[in-house]
């Protein structure tokens, strides 16, 4: 006798749910933490229920490395004095090709701005201080001289993301050319669009990967973050690209190494010209700068002496603003303190930075940590090593980009970006510092979300790209742009009120209008012939 087949639906209804309450039960547990990788809340309850996993994921402070911030900056100050103020042989070698007799037209302030309403101001908590904003825009008023601007950050801005722009609106405004600091060699040269570098010879070591490096290099970093060591017939050569205007006004060339033991380089311009410098052995930075009515590419070889020189990089630039981008990946500011100050503070005096600004704290940042008091701590550090390194500059301080996190439906904003926020604006204004809330900025314009949606941003909701450091890059500008306009308007109140008083009419013009309105004509004499 055939069996009857087998109904399995009852059986399939109790399987889905037991499964439906398992999938319910787990939705309950909240965010776990295993061997330090984050887990998020599997809840597939969301268009329901809404659960609260910040608390159960705030620990007391953000969490980095304590002894990577560990710095005497009583051994700072005593290392920078010892080595630039007496300087022992000639460090600076100068090669003038003609002389650039083209008329430039004065550059002043744009006073067409956005609407008042959506410019994010700089706050400025440095005003009693002598080398502080106001500073700045003094100089940046003042023309005959050129006013130099460093941005010290991280992945945030490599490549020279956000600074390409905010160097071109400078220039254009203000004056000036030039791509600015680019390093002797680095793997990561291709990212950059502004320059182009082609380097053979070099060994190069990162900052970040100090611990590789040579002991005899350790601690010869610049705040560029790299250290190259010559090989036979070391070379490098830069040549500013037309990714941005103003790049291809180029009017000046510096380029700076150590050279312990005697040497021989050769340095070459537009391809065509070439001259060989003879260099004494020393330990200080040496720089080499070329004036040429327009220098289109920077050639630089190591002809002899290769043992142990030493390459930074070369600052390319014009008559005017010249901006430099120092970015460090995965940097969150620590990276500073591992660099030689002398060697940051011999090339300031041969620079002599008006204003450094400061672009870190997005690698420090997490989701559910409220509480950064010791990385605030750290920015106030930061700001004293720059004001031991950088004398003259006045410091402005970033703070975080706008952030976002994945939540259970979409993405929202990352919750400690606020917080984060009033922490660094706390160290500014401790350390008398200025600040600029990028994430404001960002804000303004729609916020990560809507950057990642028109393509101005990575998918990562983190990282901005060319297109999304354009925007943050013009609303820095703008708030750059209106004070220095908001100073000009009143220096030039002020002179108007110390004019003395002049009479509208001399005396010769109100005698001759009185003798005009006196004036009565004679009678005709009929009897006259």
């Amino acid at each position: 006798m055939e069996r009857a087949p087998e109904n399995y639906t009852r059986s399939g209804w109790i399987a889905a749910a037991a499964l439906l309450g398992v999938l319910v039960a787990v939705s309950f547990i909240p965010p776990q933490s295993v061997g330090g990788v984050k887990f998020r809340r599997a809840n597939i309850l969301s268009d329901l229920v809404a659960f609260d996993d910040s608390a159960a994921d705030t620990p007391s402070s953000a969490v980095f490395d304590e002894e990577e911030f560990h710095v005497d900056m009583a051994e700072v100050a005593e290392r920078i004095e010892t080595e630039v103020a007496t300087p022992h042989v000639q460090t600076l070698f100068e090669w003038t090709i003609g002389r650039d007799t083209t008329l430039r037209p004065l550059f002043r302030p744009d006073t067409v701005l956005c609407p008042e309403r959506r410019i994010v101001p700089i706050e400025e908590y440095d005003s009693v201080r002598t080398d502080g904003m106001r500073a700045f825009y003094d100089k940046l008023l003042t023309d005959g001289r050129p006013v130099r601007i460093a941005v010290l950050g991280d992945s945030f801005i490599e490549g020279d993301i956000l600074t390409a722009d905010l160097r071109e609106r400078m220039q254009e405004t203000f004056g000036g050319g030039g791509p600015g600091f680019a390093p002797v060699a680095s793997p990561l040269t291709y990212f950059r669009r502004t320059v182009k570098t082609v380097s053979k010879g070099w060994t190069a070591y990162n900052i970040m990967q100090r611990k590789k490096t040579p002991e005899s290099l350790r601690q010869k970093f610049y705040v560029s973050g790299w250290v190259c060591q010559a090989g036979p017939g070391a070379s490098t050569r830069w040549e500013p690209t037309a990714y941005r205007r103003k790049l291809d006004d180029c009017t000046c060339g510096r380029i700076f190494f150590l050279s312990p033991d005697s040497s021989r380089v050769e340095v070459t311009v537009n391809d065509t010209l070439r001259q060989e410098f003879a260099i004494a052995g020393d330990p200080s930075v040496r720089q080499i700068a070329v004036t040429a009515p327009r220098i289109g590419s920077l050639g630089f070889r190591v002809v002899r002496g290769h043992e142990r020189f030493v390459g930074y990089g070369a600052v390319m630039e014009g008559e005017g603003v010249s901006v430099d981008n120092y970015s460090i990946r995965s940097n969150n500011g620590q990276a500073m303190f591992w660099t030689d100050p002398s060697v940051d503070a011999q090339i300031d005096a041969m620079l002599d930075y008006d204003l450094v600004i400061l672009q870190y704290g997005l690698n420090i940042m997490q989701q559910g940590v409220y509480n950064y008091t010791n990385y605030a701590a750290k920015i106030e550090k930061m700001v004293g090593f720059v004001r031991e390194c950088f004398p003259g500059a006045a410091v402005l301080v970033m703070g975080v980009s706008d952030r976002s996190v994945r939540s259970d439906t979409d993405f929202e904003r990352m919750d400690a970006v606020p917080h984060m926020i009033s922490y660094q604006r706390l160290a500014a204004r401790r350390s008398q510092a200025a600040f600029w809330p990028t994430s404001d900025a960002m804000r303004a314009l729609g916020g990560m979300e809507r950057f990642v949606r028109n393509g101005w941003a990575g998918k990562d909701y983190t990282h901005i790209n060319y297109a999304g450091g354009t925007r943050i890059a013009h609303a820095l500008f703008d708030a750059l742009n209106h004070r220095a306009c908001t100073l000009r308007r009143s220096h030039r109140r002020s002179h108007r009120q110390r004019q003395p008083e002049v009479p509208v009419m001399d005396s010769l013009q109100h005698e001759r209008i009185r003798r005009q309105l006196l004036y009565r004509p004679r009678p005709i004499d009929p009897s006259a012939p």
